[in-house]
Order: C-alpha cells, then structure tokens, then sequence
C-alpha cells in the first residue's frame, strides 16, 4: 500500500467530546481519583480489606493480570498482521494498540496503588536491587518495557496529524501571543506550519523504517509476561485449588491472553461502531471470529488433558463453590466456542458480540479463579473487595474508556469507513514499508 493510500486508512471522529457517557466515566474517573488520593494519604489498611492471608485482591487479580489479558488486543492483532501476513486485518490496528496502551499502562498504575510502602518502588530502577530470578521482577520489567513499546507503536498516529493537517491549534497559539498580528506574523505563521509539515514529512519515512524492530519487540515481551503471570502461582502448591494449580499455567495463560485479546478487539469494534454509528468492520470480524475458537480448543484440551493426568477430574462434579466456578468459566468457554464455529453466525453483529462477550468473561473469570476465587490461604481468612477497593477499579478501567474517546476524537486511530481496505495480497512498495502501516 503507498504511503498516500494508507495515510487516509485510518481517520479521527468528527463528533463532540462532552457528551453524556463523557460525564458519566468522567464522574467515575473522580470518585476513583479520591479514593486513590485517600489510599496515599490514609495507608492501605484504609480503602482495602487486604490481609496477610489475602495480599492480593481484586486489584491484582482484575487490574493486572486480568487486565493485562484483557488489553492484549493489539499483541493478538500484531501476530497476525506482521507475523502472519494477514494485511486484511490491518485497519484494526490502531484501535487496538490504543486500547492496549491504556490497558497496560493504568494496569502499571494500579500495581502502585497496591503496593504497601510505595516510596520504595524506586528500587525497581535500580540494578543492584534487581533479581532476576523472580518471576514478578520479570513481569514487572516486561509490562514497563511494552507500555513504552506502544507509546512508539501508536506515535504514527500523532505524525499523521503533524504531517496532513493544517494545524489551525498551532497558528491559535501565534495569534494568542500577537492579538494584534500583522502581515509579518501571518507570515512567520505559514513558515512555521510549512516547517513543521516539511519537517514530519522528513522524519515519518525515516522512523517507519524503524519501526520494525519496534514492532518485533512488542510480540516478545508480552509473550514473556502473560506466561510469567502464570508462572508466578506455580510457586503456591498448597495455596492454589488443584482444579486450577498446573505446571501448565504458564502455556494457559499464554493462550489464553490471546483469545481474550481477539474477543475485545471485536467488543471494541462491534460497540464503538454502535455508539458512533458507523458501518461495522464485519469482515475483519469474522476473521477474527474464526481464529477464537481454535485457540480455545486448544486451550480447553490442554485444561482438560492435565485434570485427567493428575487425576483431579472428580474435583469438577464435587458440588462446592470452586467445582461451581471452575464449570461456569468452562461452560462459558465452551459455549462461546462452539457458537463460533458456526460460520453463519459471523456476519451477524449481535452474535460477533454475544459470543466474544462469552469468551471474554469467560477467560477473564478463569484468571480470577487462579489469582483470587481458587486461593486458598488457610483456615480463618477471609476477603470480599471493599466499596473503595471497587470504585478504584471502576475509576481506573473509566480512566481508560475516557481516554479511548478523547482520543479517537484528537487522533486518525478508527479504520476510514469511505476506504476499500482488501489489502490482503498488496505488497509494501520500498517506499512504504509494511510496518509504515501502524
């Protein structure tokens, strides 16, 4: 695709940024804000039920590692545009890097809200204090090197509008110092844009060919830090419910965070479009929709495969509250699964929607089960979330929603509805390379 033809792929939404859902998230974002001011003022022990027995509750167990799952759509959709050569799928690109972006970045935010004595994290950048033996240092460093992978991975947005509008917000700001501008100014306003234009028109081509090894950067870490955050329950034996402590669960989360990643991208594609009624992207979707299920197959049989192979199968049908939890994730797995695999059912939005919503829920309730509802800690312990420990978990997924509107509004990041965008079989000229595209 030459570079004049993917520079219009994407394009930003001409509508009002204070709208109602605008007030609505903003409000959330607010009350979540004050209980984290409260949480730094107060201490922990003050907005949290967390104990010994529970030190990690649903900020760890939703914020990170189901959060992180859950903001894997732009890693799922990279596989298969750079890995796989699947350009088709290129027009989701952007929506779901920025979707990732918010996800991992608020996910790092909430590790400090959840960590005890947060003066100390300054350790983290220092090398004596590392070890690199640990499994959470891993993923820690993983998580902190791919929100910085993003940020690059998205910049080709902001180039977009440095190098294609007339950045009537930069002559606003010339004005705003000389009211009174004379012909010289108006002047000095034009050789600035040009410059600026001239200057991004320079610099694009020159970064995009960089780009790559950007791009081949953002596929291993967060192949390294989904599988980490398994590997960081393997060391609880006796704390983890044997329907759910593996020496698999590094591979389950693996690919489990992939199927999770594909599902929200079709969520966000599918509720977007609704909200700002535009055409949906049904045939990218489908795409999608058809990859979901095989990764679950493999999935639920790898899950299947080692209950029957440490002889923890009657654990399922045992009737208590894990034997509950564990056939609900299943079930809703399953389901999800075996709907997709009915091909009439992709071109259909509703069913796109209602069985990626199932797939979503239910491999986030399978996170869940392995970092909090499968926990056991001892006799004696006890946990359920307080209302400040959910409204900060409220107010940090209403922060990324926020974000995602204004910035679709500022920013070309949604595929351009007017483009016909089978680019299935187009080769990147030298020109444009193949990773210009993102």
């Amino acid at each position: 695709m030459r570079e004049h033809e993917h520079s219009k792929e994407f394009v930003r939404v001409h509508s009002p940024i204070l709208t109602k859902p605008f007030y609505f998230f903003l409000v959330l974002s607010l009350v979540g804000g004050y209980f984290i001011i409260l949480r730094f003022v107060k201490g922990i022990g003050a907005v949290s039920n967390l104990s010994d027995g529970y030190p990690w509750g649903i900020w760890i167990a939703y914020d990170v590692a189901t959060g992180t799952a859950i903001a894997c759509g732009g890693y799922a959709v990279a596989i298969l545009v750079y890995i796989r050569n699947r350009w088709q799928y290129h027009p989701l690109i952007r929506s779901a890097i920025l979707t990732s972006l918010f996800g991992y970045c608020l996910a790092g935010f909430s590790v400090m809200v959840d960590i005890g004595r947060p003066w100390n994290a300054y350790g983290f950048f220092m090398p004596s204090r590392w070890q690199p033996n640990s499994a959470m240092f891993e993923v820690a460093l993983c998580i902190m090197g791919y929100c910085v992978v993003q940020i690059i991975e998205f910049f080709p947005s902001l180039l977009c509008v440095l190098e294609h509008s007339k950045l009537k917000w930069l002559q606003k700001a010339i004005y705003h110092f000389h009211p009174r501008h004379t012909p010289q100014d108006e002047a000095l306003v034009r050789t600035t844009v040009g410059w600026v234009h001239s200057a991004t028109a320079w610099f694009h081509p020159k970064f995009n060919n960089i780009l790559i090894f950007i791009v081949a950067l953002g596929l291993v870490l967060p192949t390294m830090h989904q599988s980490s955050l398994g590997s960081l329950m393997l060391i609880a034996p006796t704390k983890l419910h044997p329907l759910w402590h593996t020496g698999f669960l590094p591979l389950l989360f693996l690919i489990n965070c992939m199927y999770m990643g594909y599902a929200i991208v079709i969520l966000e594609s599918l509720v977007s479009s609704y909200l700002l009624k535009r055409e949906y992207e049904v045939d990218e979707l489908s795409g999608l929709a058809h990859i979901i299920p095989w990764l679950a197959v493999v999935w639920l049989s790898v899950r299947l495969g080692d209950l029957i192979q440490r002889d923890q199968v009657a654990l399922i049908f045992k009737g208590d509250k894990y034997s509950l939890f564990f056939l609900l994730e299943f079930l809703l797995l399953a389901g999800g699964s075996l709907l997709l695999f009915e091909s009439k059912r992709w071109r259909s939005p509703r069913w796109l929607f209602a069985t990626a919503a199932m797939m979503l829920l239910g491999g986030a309730l399978y996170r869940f089960n392995v970092y909090l509802i499968g926990f056991i800690p001892g006799t004696g312990w006890r946990y359920f979330p307080s209302f400040a420990e959910l409204m900060i978990s409220v107010g940090i997924v209403s922060i990324e929603i926020l974000g995602y509107q204004v910035l679709i509004k500022f920013l070309p990041v949604l595929p351009n509805p007017h483009m016909h965008r089978d680019i299935a079989h187009v080769k990147p000229s030298k020109a444009a390379p193949a990773v210009a595209r993102a």
